[in-house]
């Protein structure tokens, strides 16, 4: 997530300088063509592009309006993560006690359990954010040399390192060697804590009324670990990407046809009165074309980067601080200290991870 509240001007010359370059070469060729061979007769109407670019227009619009939504449900997922934790953190502490117990247990073992549920949880939003970060077909925007380049800056914490080295620090060995055993790692997490809460009711450590409420909060982690799943499984629809993609070229490519002429006709007028200038006025079809061509370009790539909000990008959705400030929360509320808890990941280059 990117956390200025503009993206500052080299880095969007950065990313789309080859767009840029593309644009520029071919309206320099068009005009060159019109301008060496006076090819009056090299030209198409307005009205044609004008309902192209409209067109364009509206399916970039819908396409960045589908894409917006993706982010914001998927943050608004990961916000439900974040109170769902923060509740399963609490009731945890005040529900695994003595109090019906069939055989009572020290404040040691209690603490223990509660430390083990806790870490267990962590665990599963680490398997999860590590499962949200794995490259999808149609996750692509990394292919694209401009793209590569925000990556090596802002590389997500899943990306350095394994799941398994992540996870260690959470689970016991035995844990361990279920989970690696699954496809599904998060879930498997969630099917330990089940089995734990159970087990811990079987003992009296748990009342029954407190275990209902706390499987309660379980299915609420498996409702929410089903949504982030959706989003990151389900791409955005790609016939209209596809559509979205080649109209865009269309409108790009027949433009030249339709704005040289213009400038060529203004150019003509002036020549009456200023020779000089008329002669090369055509030539300020360049900047006019390149500005209008990169707009529109610009718009559609926006679109394609904000499609998918777990694949790596400056427009993330940042579950990997998201995450880590709940491990923040839950491990100081055990009473671990600043130097037992890892410190949050940094910000880099202004955008959260």
């Amino acid at each position: 997530m990117y956390t200025r509240k503009v993206f500052k001007v080299k880095d969007m010359i950065k990313w789309t300088r080859f767009e840029t370059i593309l644009f520029f070469i071919i309206i320099t060729i068009t005009v060159a063509i019109y301008f060496l061979f006076d090819l009056h007769w090299f030209k198409i109407p307005w009205t044609p592009i004008a309902l192209i670019g409209t067109a364009v227009a509206f399916v970039i619009g819908f396409q960045n309006n589908s894409a917006y939504g993706r982010i914001w449900e998927a943050r608004k997922i990961w916000g439900g993560i974040v109170n769902t934790s923060r509740t399963f953190g609490m009731f945890v502490q005040d529900m695994v006690t003595n109090e019906h117990a069939f055989e009572k247990q020290t404040e040691k073992k209690l603490n223990k359990e509660i430390q083990i549920l806790t870490y267990r949880h962590i665990a599963w939003m680490t398997a999860l954010r590590h499962s949200m970060r794995t490259n999808k077909p149609w996750e692509t925007i990394m292919n694209e040399k401009a793209n590569q380049d925000w990556s090596k800056m802002i590389k997500p914490p899943e990306w350095k390192t394994t799941l398994e080295k992540d996870l260690e620090p959470y689970l016991s060995k035995s844990d361990m060697e279920y989970v690696l055993s699954k496809n599904n790692k998060q879930t498997a997490l969630l099917y330990l804590q089940s089995h734990h809460l159970r087990n811990l009711k079987e003992k009296g450590l748990i009342w029954e009324f407190s275990f209902l409420n706390l499987e309660t909060v379980v299915q609420e982690l498996f409702t929410l670990q089903g949504k982030s799943e959706r989003i990151k499984n389900f791409p955005y629809p790609r016939h209209f990407a596809t559509l979205n993609h080649y109209f865009m070229w269309v409108f790009v490519l027949v433009l030249p046809l339709a704005i040289v002429p213009q400038f060529a006709e203004i150019g003509q007028e002036i020549n009456k009165f200023n020779s000089f200038i008329g002669s090369f006025f055509v030539w300020l079809a360049v900047p006019f074309y390149v500005t209008v061509a990169w707009i529109f370009h610009t718009m559609e790539k926006i679109g394609r980067t904000g499609e998918n909000p777990f694949e790596g990008s400056a427009n993330d959705v940042p579950i990997s601080t998201i995450a880590r400030g709940i491990e923040i929360d839950l491990r100081q509320n055990l009473g671990e200290t600043a130097d037992e808890i890892p410190a949050q990941f940094p910000v880099v280059y202004d955008t959260q991870m």
